[in-house]
């Protein structure tokens, strides 16, 4: 008697799906912390996702747009945090501790994720650092957002807002770089130097005047 086969249903074949394109990422990101995208190989991440080569093909492209979905992982819980931050009115100095505090919180809790960024922000792969840098320049833009309701800067153009807030996230980003290759004693003296930095940001601000 031959045994009916059973075709999954359609939510759990999606599940699958799902879950098959995440241990790619996960293979991925793991692989990239010891080398850049550049380097990787098809075959090599798939042997460590558990996976055939041609199911990677059923996920994505080629490894470039992996490499972007990974930037856009990389920002994203980032991006929700510091808006969060911003979106409330507060003391500038609050302000600047609350960034701190969440930049050192979210290299904690994703290492991996800032030490791909800080290979493949420069690196040889081009649509990857064009993720990178489209995904920093709308960070700047819902930053320049929320500054406009600040009353340090209510006023100021859209303009200088988007200088002042690329200010803001270039110091970020450069930060949770630093910290995620420091030691404890490192990571108290970059957060401490940052801070300054960031007040430094803030003084000149409420002095500014635009020609």
């Amino acid at each position: 008697m031959t045994t009916p086969t059973t075709t999954p249903p359609p939510g759990a074949r999606q599940v699958q799906k799902q879950a098959s394109r995440r241990a790619l990422l996960d293979a991925a990101l793991g692989l990239l912390e010891q080398q850049n995208l550049s380097g990787l190989g098809v075959r090599e991440v798939t042997r460590a996702a558990g996976l055939s080569p041609a199911g990677f093909y059923r996920h994505f492209a080629d490894l470039a747009e992996l490499g972007v979905v990974l930037v856009e992982e990389s920002l994203a819980n980032l991006h929700e945090m510091v808006r969060a931050v911003f979106a409330g009115a507060g003391d500038p100095e609050r302000l600047i501790d609350r960034s701190v505090e969440v930049i050192a919180a979210h290299v904690a809790a994703h290492p991996a994720y800032i030490r791909f960024l800080a290979r493949e922000r420069h690196g040889g792969v081009k649509p990857v650092r064009d993720a990178v840098a489209a995904e920093l320049a709308r960070f700047a833009e819902e930053l320049a957002q929320l500054l406009a309701v600040q009353p340090d800067t209510a006023d100021w153009s859209a303009a200088d807002r988007r200088m002042l807030a690329e200010l803001y996230v270039d110091r970020m980003v450069s930060t949770a770089l630093a910290l995620v290759e420091a030691d404890p004693a490192g990571r108290a003296a970059l957060a401490a130097t940052v801070r300054t930095q960031l007040r430094l940001i803030n003084l000149g601000s409420r002095h500014w005047k635009a020609d």
